[in-house]
C-alpha cells in the first residue's frame, strides 16, 4: 500500500485539467481550505457518492485509570467525523477481491 500525498494529488490535477501545477496545487489548497473553515463552522459537508464530514463532540465525563485506579476528569473533546460514501465503500470492498 503506498502513501498519497497532496504533492500527488496536485500532479494528478494538473494531468488532468491540462494546467500547471501551480494552478492545480491552488485548486486542491483551496478545496481542502474550505473543508476546514466550513466544519469550523460546525457544518457537515456532503460529498455525493464520496462521503460526509462532521464535527463530533463528546461531552466531558470521569474515566479511571487503569493502573492506579483513580478518577480523572476527561475534557470535552471535538473530532472530526468521516463517513465513507456509497461509491467509497464499494471502491473499497473491491480491495478485497484483488
Amino acid at each position: 500500500m503506498a502513501t498519497v500525498t497532496k504533492k500527488d494529488l496536485v500532479a494528478a490535477v494538473a494531468e488532468k485539467c491540462g494546467c500547471q501545477q501551480g494552478l492545480a496545487r491552488d485548486a486542491v489548497q483551496t478545496f481542502l481550505d474550505r473543508i476546514i473553515a466550513e466544519l469550523e463552522r460546525n457544518n457537515r459537508i456532503e460529498l455525493r457518492e464520496f462521503g460526509v464530514f462532521e464535527v463530533r463532540v463528546r461531552d466531558a465525563h470521569e474515566a479511571r485509570n487503569p493502573k492506579t485506579k483513580e478518577v480523572v476528569q476527561v475534557p470535552a473533546r471535538a473530532s472530526v467525523r468521516f463517513k465513507a460514501g456509497l461509491l467509497m465503500k464499494n471502491k473499497a470492498q473491491s480491495i478485497i477481491g484483488m
